[in-house]
Order: structure tokens, then sequence, then C-alpha cells
């Protein structure tokens, strides 16, 4: 179907120079699959069928396998039935992470309803208040030790599951062959997340069995997972990759490690990880022997430490906001690349960099990344005029598609991969010169020695960056800045920490170092001339 460019050509001239457009459309196009099932928790049963006694879940010790699993589903869904939970509906699973959380999830999708997760632990009540009254849920779950701060929330039943400890009863209808057939749409939100809320307040995002199954049950979002592989649970439950770690491994036949407090102690003894660059840069290699795959995500992955894992294991690195499911770009990171990318489109879906008026920019030229195909999520709950904002027709797959704004800078680069060149949101005022604060924090991530770098906007004059390990030259780092770039762009202080302070998502904590930055400067300014 000849649509796209030439479309566009009646409103404006695209800025394609000749020859451009043919890898417009190949680099910008996924390849076309078919993933092997239409709704994730049919993958999930799948592997219950076939390998019952294959332990599914493990945490803190305890074990259940692919047939206990069914079990525990199949009671959480006989008991949210009784509520009345159906096709369409949103339940809250405000529980910490374990096995009843994960039981929880399954038994929920298996209704056609969604879930919409959150650590009970971590998130304020303001948070989980938002939730209800956003989503419009009616229903929600928690475990005993949630009970206590759920109890104020309004607008929602909220079940208590301790499902571990129930006795097995020859009448529950878990034992009975109780299995809920709610046919759907692959179109039906399979979760609801929240966007952390860095730029205002957080939004509530629908994603599809269309879109999981798109991306966790195709190559390479797979990664590669098969049944005896071990893959950790490290994430915050209400971060989008944890949806990743947690379906991809039952939907694939492996077994979920769920971490307790020690990040450390549950990726020393799994073979696949999921995470993002600040809680990767807190791993050693060395202290994890088995891992064969990770994927990273989530923040710009510093090329030091890249180089750090690649050595070790298959490497992968992608690229997507939460709107456009988890990552819409995916690529293989390999020793001695000449740069970190973010690869290319991720099977049936597309990419387009294009200016402020939406035209596609010239090859190599930096723009803004569109996302359209099969990724593109269902939008923002209840709130049509956000959707439409950020939402668009895709004029380029027509059809009635719709393409997404992820605000993320990127360009093509010669072998048809796509840089990443940070946040539109990144790019700052200072001394009334535009600055992009990741192109600084490359560059001193770059200085020998330095395993990752942030860089803020302390205030309209200076900028400030910090820098890890402890040990890291600071004034190497600076120096390189003074030798590269303008004067505008030199931090006032590079300082260094054993390591950046995280957020409860795993990203770095940018509140925190901004108090530190600012002390920094007051000291500065006390300094005798």
């Amino acid at each position: 179907m000849k649509i796209g460019i030439e479309r566009l050509e009646k409103t404006g001239t695209p800025r394609l120079a000749e020859g451009d457009d043919p890898r417009f459309r190949s680099w910008g196009w996924g390849i076309q699959a078919t993933p092997s099932h239409a709704f994730i928790h049919d993958a999930i049963d799948a592997q219950i069928r076939l390998r019952p006694l294959d332990v599914a879940i493990e945490h803190e010790g305890r074990q259940v396998t692919y047939r206990e699993l069914d079990r525990l589903a199949r009671r959480v869904s006989s008991q949210l039935a009784a509520h009345r939970v159906g096709r369409g509906d949103v339940v809250g699973i405000f529980a910490r992470r374990g096995i009843p959380m994960v039981a929880s999830i399954l038994g929920v999708l298996r209704l056609g309803a969604a879930y919409a997760p959150m650590d009970v632990g971590i998130a304020p009540m303001s948070m989980l208040q938002q939730a209800i009254d956003s989503t419009g849920m009616r229903v929600a779950i928690t475990t005993g030790d949630g009970m206590s701060k759920v109890a104020a929330l309004t607008g929602a039943k909220i079940l208590i599951y301790d499902l571990l400890e129930d006795p097995e009863d020859p009448e529950d209808p878990a034992r009975n062959g109780f299995l809920p057939n709610a046919a759907g749409s692959p179109d039906d939100s399979c979760f609801v997340l929240f966007t952390s809320g860095t730029t205002g307040t957080p939004n509530a995002v629908a994603v599809s069995h269309r879109n999981v199954c798109n991306l966790l049950l195709t190559s390479p979002g797979n990664l590669g997972i098969c049944p005896g592989m071990r893959v950790g649970q490290i994430l915050a439950i209400g971060f989008d990759m944890a949806a990743w770690e947690i379906l991809v491994s039952l939907s694939h036949g492996a077994t979920l490690c769920i971490r307790g407090a020690d990040i450390a102690a549950c990726a020393a003894k799994v073979n696949a990880l999921i995470a993002t660059p600040s809680i990767l840069a807190r791993l050693r290699p060395e202290d994890c022997p088995h891992i064969e795959v990770i994927a990273l995500a989530g923040e710009p992955c510093p090329q030091p430490l890249a180089e750090r894992w690649a050595a070790s294991c298959r490497f992968h690195i992608g690229c997507g906001p939460t709107e456009v499911t988890i990552v819409n770009t995916l690529g293989v990171y390999r020793c001695g690349d000449a740069q970190v990318n973010i690869g290319r489109p991720t099977p049936n879906n597309t990419v387009y960099v294009l200016d402020n008026d939406l035209r596609p920019c010239a090859i190599g030229e930096t723009g803004e990344m569109w996302a359209g195909g099969d990724c593109v999520s269902l939008g923002y709950v209840n709130n049509e005029i956000l959707s439409q904002e950020r939402y668009r027709p895709d004029p380029f797959l027509g059809g009635g598609r719709r393409m997404f704004r992820t605000r993320d800078l990127g360009r093509w680069l010669p072998d048809g991969s796509l840089e990443h060149l940070g946040r539109v949101d990144d790019q700052v005022k200072v001394r009334g010169f535009r600055v992009e604060l990741d192109s600084v924090t490359a560059l001193i991530e770059s200085t020998p020695g330095c395993l990752r770098a942030t860089t803020l906007k302390a205030t309209d004059r200076d900028l400030v960056s910090f820098i890890t390990p402890m040990s890291a030259d600071t004034a190497a780092a600076l120096a390189r800045v003074n030798q590269r770039l303008p004067y505008y762009c030199v931090p006032a202080r590079i300082i260094a920490l054993p390591e950046l302070p995280i957020t409860p998502r795993g990203k770095v904590d940018k509140q925190v170092l901004m108090e530190l930055a600012m002390k920094a400067l007051a000291e500065l300014s006390e300094e005798p001339v």
C-alpha cells in the first residue's frame, strides 16, 4: 500500500534526502512474526500442561510447581468471580513481591480482567488511592501484611490472600476443576501500569494482550528463555519491566526466582536478568557466574557497563516507555562495539525519527522517536485528552493505526540501528545556551576508571555531575569535558560517589542528587578565591 511519505508530501516537504526512503522503511519497520498465543495467560497455561511438576516460582526458600501455581491461581479466580470480576475489569494487586503476588496475576488474567500491581511496602497511600480512583477498580487484592496499610482506602473491596497458608480443602473450587472461560479479544487490557510521574502526576497506561504477546512471545523479546532456565525477579512490581521478568519466565516454562532483600544474592543464582543500568552497576559479573543473558532498559546504558558484562553473556539493550509495552527496540551489544545503541524495532513494530512537524528526518539526523505497530498500548485510562495528545494517527502504517510520541531523541546509525540521544526533557538551557545533559554524561563516562555518571542542571548557570565509583578520577573527567565541549557544558562540580542513589523503580534518584548538588554549589561559593 502506497502510504506514508507520499501522504506527507501533500502537506509538507519531507526532509528525507534522495535515496533515504528505502532505508527509512527497511530500518524503521521490524520483521513480521506471529506470537505463539494471543493471550499471555494461555502461554502460561500451556506450560502448566506440559511440565506440571517443574518448579515455576521460588522465593525465600519456598518453591511451587507449575501444577501448584495453577491451583493457587484457580483459587484467586474463583473468589474474584464470586465478586463478579470479569472481562474488562481492573483488579489491583497491592502486595509485596512473592508467590501469592504471581498467583494473583494469573488468577486475574484468567477472568479476562487486567491487573494493576503496586508494592504495598513502598507505594504511598495517595498512590494506592489514585490507582483505585483513576481506574475505577472495584476489587483489589492484598496479603495479610499489607492490610493495615490499605484498610483506609475507599472505593474498592479489599480481598486478603495468604494463599500459601491456606490448607487444601476438598471442597476448594481449585480442586474441582474450576477454571473460568473468559473469551475475549487480544486487544483487551492485560495490565494497567502507572508512569513514574517524574514530570507530573503518574498516569495509568492500559497495555493489551496483543502488546504483551508481541514482545514476550517473539524473538528477541523472549530473550531465549526456555525450560530449565532461572529468571530473576528483582524489580519493583509496579515497574513495567517487572512484567517482562514475570511473564516471560512463566510463558516459556522457566523458574521465576523472586528476590528477597538482597538483589545480589538472587542475581548470583539465575541465568537471566532484566534490569536497569543503575541496578546492574551494583553487581559484579564475577559474582554472577550463571548468567547467560541480560536485558537492560529504563535508562541510557554507559559503554563501560556494557563492556563489563558483554564479555560473559548475551547482552541486550532496549528502549521504550511504558506506553509502547516495556521496550519497542532491542539489540545485542558485543565487546568492542564502537558505541552503544538500542538496536532495531522489535517484530511487528515501527520506529520513526521525526522533526517537530512530524516529517521524517534525514538518515543520521537527530529527531524525536515515534513508535508504531503492535507495541502501541491502548492509551491512558480515563484520560482521553492526554491520550489524544501523545497518541496520534500513524500516517505511515495507515489503516486506523496509531503511533506514540516517546519523547526520546534518536538517530539512525549507518548499520541501521538506533542511537539513543536522551530525552527531550533533558535538553536544558544553561547561561542561555542549549545543553544536552546526556551528551555531557556520556563524555564523562568515557573517562578511564568511570563506570557510571549522571548530570543535572542545578541552576540556570551551573551543571553538576556525579561519577562512580569513588575511585574515579574527577579531575580527569573535568579536563575531558573542558577539552571537548563548550564552556557552558562544563560542570561546576564533578562529585565521586560509591554508587548512584536509585529510586524504587531502579533508576537514578535525581531528587537525592539535586540535594547533593545544591549543597556542593553552596560549599563552592564559600571557598576563598
